[in-house]
């Protein structure tokens, strides 16, 4: 009985001698998340003719790799195997092929819809009012309508625009405090099913206090005849912080 059991994934319509080596290699890295048990899956070798990636599997492993596949086929894997899984059918999209995971003897186990499966769609633009949170990291143009840059606590950027009044404003704060922007986003959903601003048109915008916890309760305990001075009045604040539930 032999101790490795081998598993060959199919890639149609590809070649090994048109599949670049950088390719190779995000279906080698995602077909071994897919399988698991890293410590006893290695890679084999490549057959000739349309690409087939032959991996073996060491005896002791073989059960949880088989199990693991059928839990992806099943629709109930492990999150990661089920990334993985995802990961490859987006790759063999993008390849314009198909693939089919072979399991000894030929059986198929997983097989990849890829260029056959349904097309992601991008949705939009819309419009919708709302508010923006962020500091001005730009602010410029010569045209009426002034581009405006913001960036959130998170290191994300929006795109803004405002006139030439509120531009002069916004200008004056400049990697200053964070402010919050008032008026009307266009926005797509992408083929992932993310969110993405196009354009934001400002109408207003309010400064945001940016003072800690501590600055605040410094602050307070200042305040002649004030009874912030205790620990347990700092303690009696901080608990009405937690009682206001999760944060969002």
């Amino acid at each position: 009985m032999s101790d490795r059991h081998e598993y060959r994934l199919k890639i149609d319509v590809v070649s090994v001698a048109s599949l670049p080596m950088s390719r190779l290699a995000e279906y080698m890295s995602e077909l071994a998340r897919l399988l698991g048990e890293q410590e006893h899956v290695h890679f084999s070798h490549i057959e000739p003719g349309s690409a087939v990636l032959v991996s073996s599997v060491e005896d002791p492993a073989v059960l949880k790799v088989g199990e693991r596949l059928q839990a992806v086929r099943d629709g109930c894997g492990a999150r990661d195997a089920t990334q993985a899984y995802k990961a490859l059918d987006a790759l063999l999209a993008k390849d314009d092929a198909v693939g089919t995971l072979f399991g000894e003897g030929g059986a198929e186990v997983i097989a990849f819809p890829g260029r056959s499966g349904p097309k992601p769609l991008r949705y939009g633009p819309f419009r919708e009012e709302g508010s923006l949170d962020g500091v001005v990291i730009r602010v410029g143009g010569r045209d009426d309508t002034i581009p405006v840059l913001l960036k959130d606590a998170e290191g994300a950027e929006y795109p803004c625009q405002t006139n030439l009044e509120l531009s002069k404003k916004l200008a004056q704060l400049y990697r200053g405090p964070p402010v919050r922007v008032y008026g009307s986003g266009k926005w797509v959903r992408e083929e992932n099913g993310a969110w993405m601003l196009q354009q934001f048109d400002i109408t207003s915008f309010d400064v945001l206090d940016d003072t800690s916890l501590t600055e605040v309760v410094a602050k307070l305990r200042a305040v002649e005849g004030a009874e912030w001075n205790s620990d347990a009045s700092l303690g009696d604040m901080l608990g009405l912080r937690r009682e206001d539930g999760p944060a969002h």
